[in-house]
């Protein structure tokens, strides 16, 4: 079994969760761009839940950006890519409440 499977079934093991593939990236920013940098990690965190990881807050804000830069050429699949991301973190009631507002608005 190759280390890194091993790894990923010891942690499924450990914590009894699913885990996928991840790796580190690094780039570059210049420090007159980190305020914004954590300003939107840490009100994506409010948002998302202070359980998320600053890994799927960058995803989140990322998957917003590409969401609404993609209305302009009429490709919707990054915007419901964004939305069904969002519509996961709601609790069960708020995705009825949800539902149920835009079936009556349709």
């Amino acid at each position: 079994m190759p280390k890194e499977e091993f790894k990923r079934e010891v942690e499924k093991h450990l914590t009894d969760q699913e885990t996928e593939p991840w790796e580190i990236i690094y780039f570059k920013v210049y420090k007159s761009q980190l305020p914004v940098i954590e300003q939107a990690l840490e009100t994506a965190t409010l948002m998302l839940g202070s359980d998320k990881s600053r890994g799927y807050c960058l995803e989140m804000i990322s998957a917003d950006f590409l969401a609404g830069a993609n209305l302009e050429t009429g490709d919707t699949k990054p915007l419901r890519l964004a939305l069904d991301l969002l519509f996961g973190l709601l609790s069960p009631v708020a995705q009825r409440e949800f539902l149920e507002s835009v079936a009556t608005t349709s």
